[in-house]
């Protein structure tokens, strides 16, 4: 694995839509920084780097919730304030209140962190100094606070009484102007409190013209009596904003001195990304691959994200090196192979992935060809365009690279396009490469039957409903399903006949093949459901019966104790009374009725003994031949050897091997011989006179059914009646193959077959005995 850090294909990545991913990690930032770190993504070869990003992903999932709204993005603020511009109180602000949010970010990390996500906080500095300042200087509006400096809270309070004066002495001066004032007010132009006055009479009064209204009727006159005041009031404002500026240097010099807010920001970006990870693993219920150095692949129930209500499937690659999926379009031989090629990259990116498992190699690129880019302008045709990119994916491919061809072959004559396709994949498993191949030529499928390394698979197609089922299908290739869609869709039957024939008899051997596949996949996924549903049946009834065995012996340890405890008691007033009686006997006067007292409690104590249990004896009754019933399995036998405390039992045609413990001695049934042949169950009706030659045996069990069997075959040998006719159903055909199994070894059976189709077909079989 190489070590070192090497790009990607960066037309891979859009052939696999990866840009979409970065789209969803961006929409997810709640930082301008992490939306420019997530749409930057890129995959990485790095073990280690890989590794560290997924543990940090797990750390925001499980250990601490990162909250990064409110961080604004200032890094234009700090270069600013570096080339020495002065920020205004609200960037300011900006600044200090980004800064604080990163601080709480870190406290958050130390507090509650499982590990990885504290290294990442290392880089996040400390601006507790900066932010201070800033906050003690401005208010909330960005606007200096007295308090910011002491000359400034001096200015400030001379500024506020002056004003006071000014406008005292102005009220005064609108009762003495009243006449000649265009509007009865005092108003300020200019920083100066001014009086309005009408421009045709602005000469009967004493004071200085500051500014004239639009239209010209009006002029603003300061009068004489607060020039002074204004003055001093235009002085000390000068003042104040020398002051709100030196200010505001002061605490943008602090800003730019600050050498630790360019690390913080880009601290800040990643956590943002991890955190980002972290809401999308919740949002599309990803799950943490886990890297493996043997390169194999190894995803289950693998789906692809981007796909709503996606069919999940289990891809593995290994042994088998290349995957070749053939089948008709639109069945999601491209989705499947995305979905391995976004595993990859999402790994690789510190992503969790769309699985409920995955093992991953990490590799050291993706090769590609997807889709089709005919280029006019290049003058490349879709064949071209293919090659073009088949011949960057031969140069690079190799045991660390994952290799991704769509449509193999395709784009022009099918012949040839086959012989150049298995070239290629020739070349890609003598080069060590894994990958998935996608294609439609039919060669292939042969030679991938034939090719170690390469294995065929298929997408599911229903038929019935002329739809793709989307489930992958490793180890069958896929069919066409062009004749039987046209088929379906009432194509006339001489078209397809002819097309037919033009296929010719190669062509339909391997679709009879195929369909032959199919039919007896589909027969075995119906038994494995069928035997996983009986063995949870009997893993519930031997949970059952261990139940009830625990009950019981439960229960016999309870009778026990009180058992013994009662004995215990009877023990004691015996040992009591004879003690009595002993003594009573020192007495030769009492000696004889003290005699007999005792002969009358010894004949008491044998008449109240309990009589003894009388315990089976677990090896003498059964012997070989007896049948049993096994209740584990639910059915019965015949012995047919005896092992110390095991039993070998006849259950139908298995032959199982049991303890004696767990089987019971099924009595034997004494019937009185019937004096004249009535009918038997199974059959239709069966006497001396008239055999029916058709049996019966749908419903029954298999221990059952045999029996009926063997018994009918019996019959039907003393009176030379051949031959016999055995209805047990179609059905999942487990019935009718056990009766095959002992027709096979029944000395008396000439020979069987199934019925005629019109006549019952696979669910008769008919039964030739020997005369």
């Amino acid at each position: 694995m190489l070590s070192l850090e090497m790009p990607f294909d960066a037309r891979a990545l859009t052939a696999l839509d990866f840009p979409r991913i970065r789209d969803a990690l961006a929409e997810r930032s709640s930082t301008s920084l992490g939306a420019e770190r997530a749409r930057s993504l890129s995959p990485s070869n790095d073990p280690g780097r890989i590794a560290r990003e997924l543990d940090e992903v797990e750390d925001a999932l499980f250990g601490v919730s990162l909250s990064l709204g409110g961080i604004q993005d200032i890094r234009e603020l700090h270069a600013r304030t570096q080339d020495g511009r002065v920020l205004s109180g609200q960037e300011l602000l900006t600044a200090a209140y980004s800064l604080d949010g990163a601080m709480t970010v870190k406290r958050a990390i130390n507090a509650n962190s499982r590990g990885p996500l504290r290294e990442v906080a290392l880089g996040l500095g400390e601006h507790s100094e900066l932010i201070r300042r800033v906050l003690s200087a401005l208010d909330r509006e960005g606007g200096v606070r007295d308090e910011a400096s002491h000359r400034l809270r001096d200015l400030r309070k001379r500024i506020e009484p002056l004003r006071g004066r000014i406008r005292e002495k102005l009220a005064a001066t609108l009762e003495k102007w009243a006449d000649i004032l265009q509007e009865n007010i005092v108003t300020i132009r200019r920083d100066r409190y001014v009086l309005p006055v009408q421009a045709s009479r602005v000469g009967q009064v004493q004071g200085i013209i500051v500014d004239a209204s639009a239209t010209g009727q009006t002029y603003f006159v300061e009068p004489a009596a607060v020039t002074q005041l204004n003055n001093e009031l235009t002085r000390l404002i000068l003042d104040e904003e020398a002051e709100v500026r030196r200010i505001l240097i002061e605490l943008s010099g602090l800003l730019a001195a600050d050498a630790d807010v360019p690390m913080t920001l880009t601290t800040i970006g990643e956590l943002d990304l991890i955190a980002s990870r972290a809401r999308l693993a919740r949002d599309w219920r990803l799950n943490r691959p886990e890297a493996v150095t043997d390169g194999t692949y190894d995803l289950r129930e693998a789906r692809h994200p981007l796909i709503d209500n996606p069919v999940p499937n289990d891809i593995q690659l290994g042994d088998t090196k290349v995957l070749l999926i053939t089948g008709p379009n639109m069945g999601g031989k491209t989705a499947t192979l995305k979905t391995l090629g976004l595993a990859v990259l999402m790994h690789q990116c510190g992503l969790y992935v769309a699985a409920a498992s995955a093992k991953l190699p990490i590799v050291s690129d993706v090769l590609v060809d997807i889709g089709d880019e005919q280029s006019i302008e290049a003058s490349l045709s879709t064949f071209a365009s293919h090659l073009k990119h088949l011949r960057y994916v031969l140069r690079f491919a190799s045991p660390d690279t994952l290799v991704l061809v769509d449509e193999l072959g395709s784009g022009t004559d099918p012949n040839e396009g086959a012989a150049l396709s298995q070239s290629i994949i020739e070349t890609l498993l003598a080069q060590d490469a894994r990958g998935i191949v996608t294609s439609h030529l039919s060669p292939l499928k042969l030679f991938a039957l034939e090719t170690p390394g390469l294995k065929n698979a298929s997408m599911g197609f229903d038929l019935e409903t002329l739809a793709p089922t989307y489930a992958l299908q490793v180890g069958q290739p896929g069919r066409s399903y062009a004749l039987a869609i046209a088929q379906r869709m009432g194509l006339p039957e001489d078209v397809l006949e002819r097309a037919t024939s033009l296929l010719g008899e190669d062509a339909g051997i391997m679709e009879r093949m195929l369909e032959g596949l199919e039919r007896e996949r589909a027969e075995l996924v119906s038994q494995l459901d069928s035997t996983a549903s009986a063995r949870r049946e009997a893993e519930a009834e031997l949970g059952r019966v261990r139940q009830e065995r625990e009950t019981l012996d439960m229960r016999r340890n309870e009778m026990l104790a009180e058992a013994s405890q009662k004995a215990e008691s009877l023990y004691a007033d015996a040992v009591e009374r004879v003690r009595t009686l002993r003594a009573r006997a020192q007495e030769d006067s009492a000696r004889p009725r003290v005699m007999q007292e005792l002969r009358e409690l010894r004949v008491a104590a044998q008449k109240s003994r309990p009589a003894p249990v009388v315990r089976e004896e677990r090896g003498d009754p059964i012997r070989v031949g007896n049948v049993v019933d096994v209740p584990a399995y639910n059915a019965g036998g015949q012995v047919l050897e005896l092992r110390g405390d095991d039993l070998v039992v006849q259950l139908g045609v298995m032959k199982v091997g049991v303890k004696r413990r767990d089987v019971r001695l099924r009595p034997e049934v004494k019937t009185k011989a019937p004096k004249s042949r009535g009918l038997r169950s199974g059959f239709a009706g069966t006497t001396p006179s008239n055999f029916a030659s058709e049996l019966q045996l749908r419903g029954l069990g298999v221990e059952e059914a045999v029996e009926e069997l063997r018994t009918a075959i019996l019959e039907a040998s003393a009176l030379k009646e051949t031959p016999l006719r055995v209805v047990h159903g179609k059905g999942q055909g487990v019935l009718r193959r056990l009766l095959r199994e002992y027709l096979k070894n029944d000395k008396k059976v000439e020979s069987y077959h199934d019925a005629e189709p019109n006549q019952g077909g696979h669910g008769v079989t008919v039964v030739n005995v020997k005369i």
